[in-house]
């Protein structure tokens, strides 16, 4: 166990809206919440939009200016983490049949995945190496596209967290690093409990570990009802912890949270019971190897 745990909060995600009725939508809602859940104790943000009208998923630009530029404003220290996992998902016409793409179908070119990242040049941005079915779809990650993207973000001073959903990701990433398209040892969180990707368990939090290269950043969460026993898990493995309404609607079993802020106050309190400090973001960019704010 770490001396010292980053905290990071996800904010809103890109999957259905759950049905809590805090979950932010809006670039201000999700900029605000993001700034309470600073305020709570998460040292990074991690950043999706949605479209205003719908709700839906969004890579427009605009929002990530708005967002972004609402977050900066408000908090200048706190470490952002902006998505490029969009652009990459497969929803098949005919299920039975699946080689024509539905409507639903959003493949995008590597430059169009990380375009908010170029322009707003955060500190961190996901690279999901996942290939898997997700959400009714097939989430498609090759590697001359994601070689792509790593190239893009090294050349604008972002450093990529690696998104592993299942052991062979792993096996992508340290390929990546061998080829020289990343940089080792590496950031990396484990998404554990979506459907047909890894299990939310001890046993593969550990085994996953044990994949990384050695001297690896890393973090475990779970989705839903994972959440909290997976932070622990992470804290105890060695790791560091995120939560956040992206992952998990409820604070505690049938109770809605009300806000991003409220779970990282309970993970805080959780990880500081087990004995470990709460890193403030100046102790996570030393850490992790950041720039300064």
């Amino acid at each position: 166990m770490q001396e010292t745990i980053i905290l990071t909060c996800a904010l809103t995600g890109a999957g259905p809206l759950s049905k809590n009725p805090a979950q932010p939508i809006t670039p201000r809602q999700i900029a605000e919440s993001g700034l309470a859940a600073a305020e709570a104790g998460a040292a990074i943000l991690h950043v999706h939009v949605r479209d205003p009208e719908t709700g839906q998923f969004s890579g427009e630009l605009d929002l990530y200016e708005e967002a972004v530029g609402l977050i900066r404003q408000g908090n200048p220290e706190v470490i952002l983490n902006l998505t490029t996992g969009l652009g990459s998902g497969f929803y098949p016409k005919d299920p039975l049949l699946p080689f024509e793409a539905g409507p639903e179908t959003h493949i995008w070119t590597p430059e169009r995945r990380v375009e908010h990242v170029l322009k707003l040049r955060p500190e961190i941005c996901t690279l999901d190496l996942v290939t898997a079915q997700v959400f009714g779809g097939v989430v498609i990650s090759t590697e001359p596209v994601l070689t792509r993207m790593a190239t893009l973000v090294r050349e604008a001073g972002v450093v990529p967290e690696i998104e592993l959903f299942d052991s062979g990701d792993a096996v992508l990433a340290k390929h990546l690093i061998k080829k020289g398209a990343l940089d080792g040892p590496g950031m990396y969180s484990f998404v554990m409990g979506l459907n047909f990707t890894m299990p939310a368990d001890p046993e593969t939090m550990t085994y996953i570990r044990n994949l990384l290269p050695a001297g690896a950043q890393w973090q475990g969460f779970g989705i839903g009802r994972d959440q909290f026993p997976m932070a622990m898990q992470s804290a105890l493995l060695g790791g560091h912890v995120r939560v956040g309404l992206e992952d998990n609607a409820f604070i505690s079993k049938g109770e809605f949270a009300k806000s991003n802020a409220e779970l990282v106050v309970k993970a805080r309190r959780m990880v500081q019971d087990l004995g470990p400090a709460i890193a403030t973001p100046a102790q996570a960019r030393r850490i992790l190897g950041l720039r300064a704010a």
